[in-house]
């Protein structure tokens, strides 16, 4: 049954890349569109799948992994259901780099601030992980209050400089929102390694968080290497989280919800867990990127406000169960 799950998700992740191609402003035929990436052809049609919406479903489908593999594996490693890259300070510390680069160096474009985006988001989720840890372990309530502190922080240093920095102000506000618009190839090709990495490693170390998950002891009993996993599992974080914020901005919800619906399909295996977060969460990503086309044509809404009106209820409802799934 869970590989029919798994093959299904893939279906639908399919067609989810379709209408990506299809849907927008101006509707393109799915025959046309197969035309245009078969065939080099020239054409007004040609330029908005090739130059427009084919970046930005293949972010989609990169920005969507990183996130939905980035929550399942802090959500596993800290045993904390709350994991999450805008509750652990990724968010923030992304956007205080590219705050500190638009301000005081003068970079104005996804491309060039994309290395600041992710060291900051980096940098502070090697603190939050830092200041959550106890010796050798982590501990799910250190987590949080040091990703609250940390957040806290961040949020002030970057409200500091936005409110006195207009322009600052104008170019963040919409690297900020979390959108898949605007972003070409370029961005893809820096930070598609960087995603890639992040994914061989968080999915090569499923089995030893399903260790983890019985506790530390019980977990060096099985052979899991607690503390290598450990590390791994931040390196992982970083450059899953790291790439997809910095690419596509700040989106939120897709790396909390989606962990919590796989677990309710799949159960707290991190194997199943780790494999359909992969796909869900870029369907989840990709959908909200379609639905603000089409809610707000001619012109559309930015992802990141889609997936936070679609992922809340969601998580709301989540956790009005009687009992949240195990991680």
């Amino acid at each position: 049954m869970r590989w029919g799950g798994l093959l299904g998700a893939a279906l639908l992740l399919a067609a989810v890349c379709v209408l990506s191609l299809a849907v927008g402003a101006r509707g393109i035929p799915f025959g046309t569109v197969w035309d245009v990436l078969v065939h080099d052809r020239a054409g007004e049609e040609s330029f908005v799948v090739r130059e427009l919406r084919l970046p930005r479903t293949v972010l989609g489908l990169l920005a969507g992994a990183a996130l939905g593999l980035a929550g399942a594996l802090m959500q596993g490693l800290t045993r904390n259901p709350l994991a999450d890259p805008g509750l652990l300070g990724v968010n923030n510390g992304a956007s205080a780099a590219v705050v500190t680069a638009i301000s005081f160096l003068g970079i104005g474009s996804p491309i060039g601030y994309v290395w600041f985006a992710f060291l900051g988001a980096a940098a502070a989720y090697g603190i939050v992980y830092l200041l959550g840890s106890t010796g050798r372990a982590v501990t799910p309530d250190r987590m949080v209050l040091a990703g609250a502190a940390v957040n806290a922080t961040l949020i002030a240093y970057v409200s500091a400089v936005v409110i006195h920095d207009v322009s600052t102000f104008d170019e963040f506000r919409f690297w900020d929102v979390g959108s898949l618009a605007g972003r070409d190839l370029g961005v893809v090709i820096q930070v598609g390694p960087l995603i890639l990495l992040g994914v061989v490693i968080a999915l090569l170390l499923a089995r030893p968080l399903n260790a983890l998950a019985l506790g530390d002891e019980t977990g060096r009993a099985l052979g899991a290497r607690t503390e290598r996993t450990r590390l791994l599992g931040a390196v992982a974080v970083a450059l899953l989280c790291g790439g997809a914020t910095a690419a596509a901005g700040p989106i939120a919800f897709v790396g909390l919800a989606i962990p919590h619906i796989v677990r309710m399909i799949t159960g707290p295996d991190q194997r199943w867990v780790m494999a359909y977060s992969l796909l869900l969460a870029p369907v989840l990503l990709l959908g909200a990127d379609v639905a603000g086309r089409l809610l707000a044509a001619p012109g559309e809404l930015e992802t990141g406000i889609v997936t936070a009106f679609l992922g809340a209820p969601v998580f709301i409802a989540l956790t009005r169960r009687r009992r949240i799934s195990a991680l």
